[in-house]
């Protein structure tokens, strides 16, 4: 099972207030109370490593942005 992390992010980011984002949040720990052990596993995994991708990608993207600006 695949787990679309992207559409909650983008969400999130996109969204007009903190009460919009808690909603969008909210929406997130629902369908993974949803899953099974098994399931809550590998969205586990996945979460993780789209965390990591984009966290480096921010990373990338700041250290452009300061190279730029020196």
């Amino acid at each position: 099972m695949d787990f679309n992390f992207k559409q909650y992010h983008t969400r999130s980011i996109n969204a007009a207030s903190n009460e919009e984002r808690a909603i969008i949040n909210q929406e997130l720990k629902d369908f993974y109370a949803s899953l099974n052990k098994e399931e809550q596993h590998e969205f586990n995994l996945q979460l993780q490593t789209f965390l990591a991708r984009e966290v480096g990608r921010l990373k990338t993207d700041y250290e452009a942005i300061k190279g730029g600006m020196e």
